[in-house]
């Protein structure tokens, strides 16, 4: 077997270094160091002394050398170099053709910058960094030694830089949709802070017009109505105050909702225990709106010397979380049929339509000191 021809195996691990840069340019995701690996592993590839890349300021129509091999920390993130057409790299980006300059010192086409006369460049390549987004710069080799770049030298330099222009393309739109999301994050917590506090609003009304009132009647259906309207307010602000929107942490939403119906409620100890399973807000909201149902009814009829534990429970599933919630209290009227709401109470009928929205169906445990509602939920994977 004969040995492989100098030329073949320079251009062979050319091709096995851009294969390298490619997988790690899908990776990356931060500009700079992958600017400084491609510099890299050009000169490693073209077998140089000099590799820089080149950002384009089109507001001063330079550029400044933001990554490089060989140039120092005098000139990495500080040099600048002209744009011009009279500048190779200029030329090459204002055209979008690669540059060749075998012999810097008897070039008639361009001037040679002067950080490369003061260090001896004789010879230098420049390519564009592009993307659909526009230029981003040019990546350029530059070397001491006598010689001639080849046109096959573009097509190694081309690729790299065309992996530098699709990695910053690809983190320009993560960091737009980044921008969009967030945007719509902010959106959403200030649609649930003003809900809050309209329904703050509502509920005062709704307290101002219990008291004028004389009718005994009238003031209880109104303080019921108060309470709900407190209670789906109260679903809202602990929605804004979640870190995602998009996935709510359980465990962390029901001990914070729980927390705030206790502020009503001191005599009656509400104990939380959740699983730390994260759901969408459009579930969390009747969620929290079943448990602050059932836990305001506790709080009004189960114990008759007005004081006794509540608690409330979400165990992970099959399929989601078994939602509970319980007290030792007097139970259930006599009679009461939850599997036929529409002759139960107001109360019992909203539940009930929380617990279709939920998954369903609702159930409670007999034979058992107090009412111990138990609820599958079902969670979207």
């Amino acid at each position: 077997m004969t040995d492989m021809p100098p030329a073949l195996a320079f251009r062979l691990r050319q091709q096995a270094l851009l294969s390298d840069f490619g997988v790690e340019a899908l990776r990356a995701s931060e500009l700079l160091p992958l600017l400084q690996r491609a510099t890299e592993l050009c000169a490693e590839g073209m077998e140089v002394q000099f590799c820089k890349a080149l950002e384009y300021k089109p507001d001063q129509d330079m550029f400044v050398v933001c990554a490089g091999v060989g140039w120092g920390e005098d000139v990495v993130g500080k040099a600048i170099i002209g744009a011009d057409l009279a500048s190779p790299a200029g030329y090459a980006l204002k055209t979008g053709k690669a540059v060749i300059s075998n012999h810097l010192q008897n070039e008639s086409r361009f001037r040679t910058p002067q950080l490369m006369a003061k260090r001896g460049i004789k010879r230098a390549i420049n390519v564009v960094i592009a993307n659909r987004d526009g230029h981003y710069g040019v990546l350029e080799i530059d070397d001491t030694s006598e010689g001639a770049f080849e046109e096959a030298d573009i097509a190694f330099m081309q690729g790299l830089a065309n992996l530098v222009g699709g990695a910053i393309e690809r983190q320009r739109s993560e960091a737009r949709l980044k921008a969009a999301l967030d945007r719509q994050d902010l959106l959403s917590r200030e649609m649930s802070h003003r809900v809050k506090n309209s329904l703050a609003v509502v509920a005062g009304f709704l307290g101002l017009q219990a008291r004028a009132s004389d009718n005994a009647e009238v003031k209880r259906a109104l303080a019921d109505a108060r309470t709900r309207v407190e209670a789906v307010a109260a679903v809202h602000d602990q929605l804004w105050r979640q870190p995602s929107l998009e996935a709510i942490d359980v465990a962390d939403f029901l001990v914070s909702l729980c927390a705030k119906l206790q502020e009503n409620a001191p005599r009656h100890p509400i104990r939380c225990r959740a699983a730390p399973v994260t759901v969408p807000a459009d579930l969390a909201i009747p969620l929290g709106l079943f448990v602050s149902e059932l836990v305001t009814n506790s709080i009004k009829y189960a114990y008759a010397d007005g004081q006794g534990e509540i608690r409330v429970t979400a165990v992970a599933d099959e399929g989601g979380l078994m939602l509970g919630v319980a007290d030792d209290g007097v139970g259930l009227p006599a009679g009461l049929d939850i599997s036929a709401p529409r002759s139960a109470s107001l109360g019992m009928r909203i539940v009930h339509s929380l617990a279709n929205q939920l998954g369903g169906p609702l159930s409670v445990a007999p034979e058992v000191q107090g009412a111990h509602f138990s609820l599958p939920v079902l969670v979207a994977r």
